[in-house]
């Protein structure tokens, strides 16, 4: 983990050789300026990982916030750390976006879903996204692939049916 950090605050020189001066590096780094980490996939972290995240949030000198993103099982597993649990402020469960969600929100997410007509969106939501926000992310990078190979200025029904045959 130290090793994970000193390389994502891009921290200069030689990574130290003993625990003790790299957690001491890393609390002055952190205590430099506000940092925000976001750990995904959290539900794979062991005890391990989260004790020394919360080692660090807990140094007074730290100006950390830490956000753990997590699918199935994410909050389970950290609610078997009451150390770190204790100190969560929000616990947010996601859940798909409805499909009137979905005529709001994802002409705002992407530029070609701007000018897409609200059927198409519609569409593409039942057949393939089903109001999961990284399905229509992958869903909208083969739209735009489609979009570009075929030269057409904007979604339409038969291109859809193309990316869809492209999500895994």
């Amino acid at each position: 983990m130290r090793y994970e950090l000193f390389t994502a605050l891009d921290l200069a020189g030689e990574p130290p050789r003993h625990p003790s001066e790299f957690d001491r590096l890393l609390k002055t780094a952190l205590a430099a300026r506000p940092r925000t980490f976001l750990v995904d996939e959290a539900q794979w972290l062991n005890g391990e990982a989260f004790e020394y995240f919360r080692y660090l949030w807990d140094e007074p000198s730290t100006q950390l916030a830490i956000i753990f993103v997590g699918g199935e099982g994410c909050h389970t597993v950290l609610r078997r750390e009451p150390m770190l649990s204790s100190r969560i402020f929000i616990w947010q469960h996601f859940t798909r976006l409805t499909p009137s969600e979905v005529l709001e929100a994802i002409p705002l997410f992407h530029p070609l879903w701007a000018d897409a007509d609200p059927d198409d969106i519609s569409f593409a939501d039942s057949h393939a996204a089903h109001g999961n926000f990284r399905a229509w992310a992958q869903l909208t990078a083969h739209t735009r692939t489609a979009l570009a190979r075929t030269g057409r200025p904007r979604v339409d029904q038969e291109l859809l049916r193309w990316a869809f045959s492209r999500l895994a």
